[in-house]
């Protein structure tokens, strides 16, 4: 088990955008895959894009344990998933006005950020096959924001009103339970 070190904001690899993978079936790409997997498993995460553990490519990891469900939110575990060179379009020009995210690259903070309430990814897998991925709610909002950091965007880029970026420590039960699962995005 490999786990790597994540960028923090602030670092340049986490401002660019990131460069097309060329050759989705190569090795590299399945080791940094799975590395990228294990560095999730270490540390009880949904999801993580490349340029956060310093490599800037276009793929992400990502999967969505039954643990990390809200409670009341109708959401069904999603197994491993690695998209690679995904193409992200919104499915309708509808937002959520508001929806509490955090990241691992702003430890210790979450913001309210608006994103689209449904969208469909199509990307590229490990064994260079397509997938094509149509989300709401929830799982939308986690592909939105994985794809956001392939192109250098990070979520307080995306809100607002930045008075709503708080620590963790001060949202006490809103941030637990918020009155709508559906917006809150681990």
């Amino acid at each position: 088990m490999t786990v790597l070190k994540i960028a923090r904001m602030g670092h340049e690899v986490l401002k660019r955008i990131a460069a097309p993978v060329e050759n989705p079936q190569a090795q590299e790409i399945a080791k940094l895959a799975g590395d990228m997997r294990d560095t999730l498993e270490n540390i009880a995460a949904s999801g993580i894009a490349a340029p956060q553990v310093f490599v800037s490519k276009r793929l992400f990891v990502y999967r969505l344990p039954e643990h990390l469900i809200p409670p009341g939110a109708e959401l069904k575990p999603i197994p491993w998933r690695v998209l690679i060179n995904p193409v992200l379009e919104p499915l309708s020009d509808e937002k959520r006005p508001v929806g509490f995210e955090k990241c691992l690259s702003i430890p210790g903070l979450h913001g309210l950020v608006p994103r689209y309430t449904r969208v469909c990814v199509e990307a590229q897998q490990l064994d260079g096959s397509s997938i094509e991925i149509t989300a709401s709610g929830y799982h939308a909002r986690l592909l939105q924001h994985e794809y956001d950091h392939l192109d250098g965007i990070l979520y307080p880029q995306r809100m607002k009103d930045i008075t709503n970026l708080a620590f963790n420590s001060e949202l006490g039960d809103r941030f637990y339970i918020p009155r709508d699962p559906a917006l809150f995005v681990e």
